[in-house]
């Protein structure tokens, strides 16, 4: 509850320096057209987004997480060598209040090749990442200065699924904390299955619940799940199959019980298309998930939260949609192109949910991940 508190308090503080500008921190693939991570201003008010400045440089940045009190920012380092390790990174940075560019703190290993994905719990004393060529996760504890300490738990997923390409082995994909803070849903897409974990904050560990999983069709290939704000629907977004699973969630057990599935792929499609993202909106009232193949955004209608609604598919003004976020107040949508390398801004509609292209656009190489510091 204190550090909770005192992150409230942090951000309340923060508020006047940034106004309506607040940062956008920009996760990318490095090489040519990038050197790390990137940071723009975007608007609150008029949605329009800054040029984009190289906030910290560093190998590999693809997915980004923000500590609870907006000081600190994590970013896995998606690579297959850690110093001589058979690894990945993982890398913290504190933020500078007034400049927003980031100063490295430290970085440790993954403890798995191929990290992807990194999530804080709620607390923010608990970092925890899914290294997706490993077939493992692990976790962290935090230092009350957002230093990473080395791991406290790591576990190796095993199995493999109906796609022998894809699924020849585990091949974890993202992990996130429950509401209550009490478990951690870990999606592997290599054995299709949701693994769901006890969370202790305190000692920063995770450890196997029982049950210890729940299957998904097979070949469906769980990438990424997002919590529903009234705590107790979930959603998994399947890459190989392009389909949205709908779960119930029960915090005190830590149960997931599966309501059904509904393509994220627009009617009549029949090229290749493999999904990346979801999210729900801050209101609960809309999801969205992104294709890529289909380039597009898929809206859908959660007013009942157990079966979405498809009302759109919009164009995300780019080719290779990975993540997309969403602002608080639910007002716009910042989508990240990654083989054309551009960010695009779409204005929400908070009655239906459905977007509307503003035709916003900054560019990045390679953009992967978009974390947005309000």
């Amino acid at each position: 509850m204190l550090r909770m508190r005192a992150a409230m308090w942090t951000l309340m503080m923060m508020a006047p320096l940034f106004g309506a500008e607040v940062p956008v921190y920009i996760g990318t693939y490095t090489g040519a057209q990038s050197q790390g991570i990137y940071v723009a201003r975007f608007n609150l008010e008029t949605g329009v987004l800054s040029t984009p400045e190289l906030a910290a440089e560093t190998a590999n940045p693809t997915f980004l997480a923000l500590h609870p009190t907006g000081k600190y920012l994590y970013a896995v380092s998606e690579v297959n060598n850690h110093r001589g390790e058979k690894a990945g990174g993982v890398s913290a940075f504190s933020i500078d209040p007034k400049t927003a560019k980031l100063t490295l703190i430290n970085q440790v290993s993954s403890h798995g090749t191929g990290p992807c994905h990194v999530s804080v719990d709620r607390t923010g004393a608990t970092l925890m990442v899914a290294n997706y060529g490993g077939g493992s996760v692990a976790a962290f504890t935090l230092g009350g200065d957002g230093r990473l300490h080395e791991s406290t738990s790591f576990h190796q997923h095993f199995g493999k699924s109906a796609d022998a390409r894809r699924q020849e082995r585990a091949h974890a994909h993202s992990i996130n904390p429950s509401p209550g803070n009490r478990f951690a849903v870990a999606a592997d897409l290599g054995t299709d299955k949701l693994y769901v974990y006890r969370l202790d904050a305190h000692s920063g560990t995770i450890s196997p619940h029982v049950p210890e999983s729940v299957a998904t069709a097979a070949g469906a290939g769980p990438r990424h799940f997002a919590f529903h704000p009234d705590g107790r629907h979930g959603y998994a977004v399947n890459e190989l199959d392009n389909t949205v699973t709908s779960y119930e969630w029960d915090e005190g057990a830590g149960e997931l019980k599966a309501k059904g599935s509904v393509t994220a792929l627009p009617a009549g499609f029949t090229g290749t298309s493999y999904t990346a993202e979801i999210r729900v909106h801050p209101s609960g009232k809309f999801l969205y998930a992104s294709n890529r193949g289909d380039d597009s955004i898929a809206v859908f209608s959660l007013a009942n939260p157990g079966a979405p609604k498809a009302v759109q598919h919009i164009s995300t003004g780019g080719v290779q949609p990975r993540n997309f976020t969403l602002d608080k107040a639910g007002k716009w949508l910042l989508a990240a192109n990654q083989r054309t390398g551009n960010v695009a801004v779409f204005k929400v509609d908070g009655a239906t949910g459905r977007l509307t292209d503003t035709g916003g656009r900054i560019e990045v190489g390679s953009p992967v991940c978009l974390r947005l510091l309000e």
